[in-house]
């Protein structure tokens, strides 16, 4: 399950053995649905690896230098534009943009997961993300009030063998291990806000008029990125989604697929049909990844 951040001392022969990056089963499939005119939904599926960059040499077979190295880290991305405006596409594009900059730019951070210095990988985390949303206010700023640029952002990075999860928003991020489902993340609503206060009865959040009201966003006036991590051990399947999915496929529901999953392809798309089938409501966005090194 999900961790509160602190230092642990662990060592690699707890958690089993690295899936290499054969093993990685990872897919991931973004749709308009039935009822928006536009896919403000943007996501991106990645592996981060040190590469050596050959410019010159008299090496008669260079090709077969490891050019390529061993996988640092896997990055799942999921942006959910806010708005009826090209605004939203535009913001979702632009923090994802944004990220992935970081991401190819700081490999020197990744060392520090999991270790005593971890606080420095966890902030450098919430520095990018708050970075993308610098820059998606700053080009927001320049636009009309109509066309103001605003996006969800879960950001899931994993770094053997823990899995890191920055949340700004309500897309999500679940992890599904021996048999139950677990929400990394936490909706950043103001319906979400007054069930924490003791408000509002969590079975009446879908028919909150505050449910879809977010109370932290990237572009917005606050983006307020929460941070969570669990531990892998090669068996547990990660989703990653927007509230497109959310609004029409309950959790167990979730669960059930990710229980019976086959391959994340196969999963994704089940998901997707399901939630057009009830209506298709928003766009819809989803991400599965495993390790298929117990098939």
């Amino acid at each position: 399950m999900a961790q509160p951040l602190g230092n642990v001392a662990t060592t690699s022969a707890e958690f089993g053995a690295r899936p290499r990056d054969d093993e990685l089963d990872l897919f991931g499939i973004t749709h308009v649905g039935k009822v928006r005119l536009e896919n403000q939904d943007h996501f991106l599926v990645a592996t981060v690896h040190p590469e050596l960059v050959i410019h010159e040499t008299s090496l008669p077979t260079p090709a077969a230098l490891p050019i390529h190295g061993t996988r640092i880290a896997t990055v799942l991305l999921v942006a959910d534009g806010v708005g009826g405006s090209t605004g939203g596409r535009e913001a979702s594009q632009l923090a994802i943009e944004t990220i992935m900059r970081y991401v190819s730019s700081s490999l020197r951070c990744y060392h520090a997961a999991g270790s005593s210095q971890e606080d420095q990988f966890v902030n450098a985390l919430r520095d990018a993300v708050l970075g993308a949303h610098t820059a998606v206010r700053a080009e927001s700023a320049i636009r009309p009030e109509a066309h103001r640029m605003a996006t969800t952002l879960t950001l899931f990075i994993a770094v053997w063998p823990w899995a890191y999860v920055v949340q700004v928003g309500d897309s999500r991020a679940y992890h599904y291990h021996g048999g139950a489902l677990k929400q990394m993340t936490r909706d950043q609503t103001i319906a979400q806000d007054l069930v924490d206060q003791g408000v509002l009865a969590p079975d009446r959040v879908a028919k909150s008029p505050f449910s879809n009201v977010l109370a932290s966003a990237i572009g917005a006036e606050a983006a307020l990125p929460e941070v969570s991590r669990v531990k892998m051990d090669g068996r547990g399947v990660f989703l990653l989604c927007s509230d497109g999915l959310t609004k029409h496929v309950k959790d167990d529901e979730i669960a059930a697929e990710l229980g019976s999953l086959k391959s994340s392809e196969q999963s994704c798309r089940k998901l997707l049909d399901l939630a057009l089938d009830r209506g298709g409501t928003d766009n819809v966005t989803v991400i599965i990844a495993r390790a298929t090194t117990l098939d």
